[in-house]
């Protein structure tokens, strides 16, 4: 027989569970809410934009869309940026605003609940405070959740003032 109690709390949790998609830059693994992702696509080549910051890596016409590419590995100062087969980019839906996001390769999407999300500690780290959710646990697995919605319209991103120029 089931508890009434027991499978409140199970619906409760579900509810809560939130969806994200995993991905890394050098030897870490991050994670962004499932519900910002547009769409996966390859590296392409794309036209830089003269006196854009460096990680800024140009544009790319995406159906008709202008779309900023940001280079992720660039950004966070995680060494020499190598474009290869599994280089991505996640078309980022911000806010009505559309943005490209390289990575260095997806792996899945991940079901976190709220247990399994844990505050990150206060250490030295390529990623300002600010833009983090937490760190989220899979067993061993260590997913380092990124507010990509803060990330993005940061002032020290220029997106949101050179896409509205």
């Amino acid at each position: 027989m089931t508890n009434p109690a027991a499978a409140a709390a199970e619906t409760h949790a579900e509810e809560s569970a939130r969806e994200y998609l995993a991905f890394t830059l050098g030897r870490e693994e991050y994670g962004i809410d499932i519900l910002r992702v547009q769409e996966i696509r390859g590296y392409e080549s794309v036209t830089r934009i003269a006196n854009t910051p460096e990680f800024i890596k140009g544009v790319m016409n995406l159906r008709g869309t202008i779309v900023p590419v940001v280079d992720m590995r660039i950004k966070f100062r995680l060494g020499e940026a190598v474009y290869d087969q599994f280089t991505v980019v996640i078309v980022l839906n911000i806010g009505g605003r559309v943005m490209g996001m390289v990575v260095d390769s997806v792996s899945d999407v991940t079901t976190l609940v709220p247990s399994q999300i844990h505050v990150a500690p206060e250490v030295g780290t390529a990623l300002d405070h600010q833009y983090l959710i937490g760190l989220g646990t899979l067993g061993e697995r260590m997913l380092i959740l990124v507010d990509i919605d803060k990330l993005m319209n940061s002032t020290d991103m220029g997106l949101i003032e050179g896409m509205a120029a």
